[in-house]
């Protein structure tokens, strides 16, 4: 893919993304789900009208913003309504998460450009994250995992972009890494997930180093051709994998210059422990103790230390997981195949241009024909495949394993890695260190915490439809078009329950397929 079809596509990515999320922003002139909770703090910062808050400030802080821009605006103040505190358009505590979602899909691709520097790769993964449907309900109103989203996959991109810069702009990309995985965290505790997945990616490299840096036993027991012949074996694997490297590596005509010869994540070595430490460790800490400063100046009931006490309590006096605590809890496990999304908004009218109320029940059982839902469910596709994908990447790293133990007689790593395998390593690692945290987890959790894991599904069913895509063999292509095609049907079909479109009866339950979807 050339440079200017790559630039056109991520182009036409972010202004559907943009359309969809700013498409009918004030439809429902309410509160909508954890709106009854967020857009009211973020109002409080402007109200100076003190109050605790179960989570970090910052998403509340960014959303007061919003409103305070969104106030100073002369337009898009048609419909208002004072459940924040004060009279507001559902438009001011909704635009700046709207905008701030409509980049997620950038950030993604450009993660997957400096994994591989393969544009198609980048922009498969920037369209499948466009085209879920979590992603778009949460930046459509004034919640705050898109924050944690955000913020951590920038930590990631930086981290990359250190990576493939030395000395002076390695420090430069460092410093901001440590400031966006902050700024995570500062948005909720599970923001800390993103950071923990650059940690162990970075102890697998060291690891895998090591085990290469120590000498291969067999050469010492074998005959002298034996051991030339092996060293032969070695630097031709070397070299093959050198000019696959060097196939993406920023040298090459279709990718920008840069002094590294490898991909980003096989320089991960380059960085000690003192220099994880301090970007990734101490600044990340300064950033998430400072973002505290206003709503400590502004609640002053607790101090630093006995606000997390008691948002630690909070958190652990909420019930386990089950529909005796919330109707719509769902432990980890039933997040990857999508088993209990949730429904953020329901109400029926009885047609088109009756006036939805603000707040009250729906209508009687059969009185209402037309159904309003926003339901917080992913692409159901995209999650399938995408899981499928990860544990075809699973499968691809242990079968390497597994080979090269049957070839040595020990366990052991190849001499050097491609930069798929790389990739995929990078891809498993963070996908498991911001899901099974959530294995210990004993408070009702809900689908949504899922979010910060899933777009490393999206990155592996990219990456596995490029492959497809790129493979010699016709049944692979079609295979790869066949995909993408069924996850942008899938798209279109329950982008109803996305954007909370009217919806007759028979056109609800047509989407609804199985009952714990209700």
């Amino acid at each position: 893919m050339n440079k200017k079809w790559f630039q056109i596509g991520m182009v036409s990515v972010f202004i559907l993304s943009l359309a969809l999320r700013f498409w009918g922003l004030e439809r429902f002139n309410t509160l909508v789900f954890d709106e009854v909770y967020f857009a009211k703090f973020g109002n409080n910062y402007l109200t100076h009208t003190p109050f605790f808050n179960a989570h970090p400030p910052l998403s509340q802080y960014i959303i007061g913003i919003g409103i305070w821009i969104g106030s100073h605006i002369p337009f898009w103040h048609d419909t208002v309504n004072g459940l924040t505190g004060s009279m507001r358009s559902p438009w001011t505590y909704r635009w700046l998460n709207a905008l701030t979602g409509s980049f997620i899909p950038l950030v993604v691709a450009a993660i997957a450009y400096q994994l591989s520097y393969r544009r198609s790769f980048a922009l498969l993964a920037g369209l499948f994250t466009a085209c879920d449907g979590i992603f778009l309900v949460e930046s459509r109103y004034a919640l705050s995992n898109i924050y944690i989203v955000i913020f951590g996959l920038l930590g990631h991109w930086f981290l990359l972009l250190a990576l493939d810069n030395q000395n002076r702009r390695r420090s430069f990309w460092l410093v901001f890494a440590g400031i966006t995985f902050g700024a995570s965290v500062g948005t909720k505790w599970n923001g800390l997930w993103f950071l923990s997945g650059a940690y162990l990616t970075w102890i697998a490299a060291w690891v895998i180093d090591l085990i290469h840096s120590f000498p291969n036993p067999k050469l010492f027991f074998t005959s002298p051709s034996l051991k030339k012949a092996e060293v032969r074996s070695q630097e031709a694997e070397f070299r093959r994998q050198e000019a696959e490297i060097n196939t993406y590596s920023p040298s090459s005509p279709s990718s920008p210059s840069s002094p590294s010869s490898q991909t980003p994540l096989q320089n991960l070595t380059q960085l000690n422990i003192f220099q994880m430490l301090f970007y990734l460790g101490i600044i990340p800490a300064f950033i998430y103790s400072i973002i505290w400063i206003p709503h400590l100046q502004l609640d002053k009931t607790y101090g630093f230390i006995a606000v997390h006490q008691q948002i630690l309590k909070f958190h652990l006096h909420l019930g386990g997981n089950s529909p005796n605590v919330h109707p719509y809890c769902a432990a980890w496990y039933k997040w990857p195949l999508m088993t209990r999304p949730m429904a953020y908004y329901y109400q029926t009218a009885e047609s088109i241009t009756e006036r939805l109320p603000v707040m009250g029940p729906p209508l009687p059982a059969g009185a209402g024909q037309v159904v309003y839902d926003v339901h917080a469910m992913g692409n159901p596709f995209l999650w399938w495949f995408g899981i499928a994908a990860m544990l075809f990447l699973v499968g691809m790293l242990l079968s390497q394993v597994v080979i090269h133990w049957v070839k040595e007689k020990r366990f052991s790593v190849p001499a050097t890695l491609s930069v798929d395998t790389w990739i995929a390593l990078y891809l498993v690692i963070n996908y498991v260190a911001n899901l099974l945290p959530w294995v210990e987890v004993t408070r009702c959790a809900f689908i949504y915490h899922y979010m910060c894991a899933v777009v490393f599904v999206f990155l592996a069913i990219a990456w596995f439809v490029d492959q497809c895509l790129r493979s010699y063999y016709q049944q692979l292509r079609a295979l790869g078009v066949t995909i993408t095609f069924i996850i942008l049907v899938a798209f279109i079909f329950w982008m109803p329950i996305y954007l909370g479109l009217p919806l007759s009866p028979n056109g609800y339950k047509l989407r609804m397929w199985f009952n714990s979807w209700i």
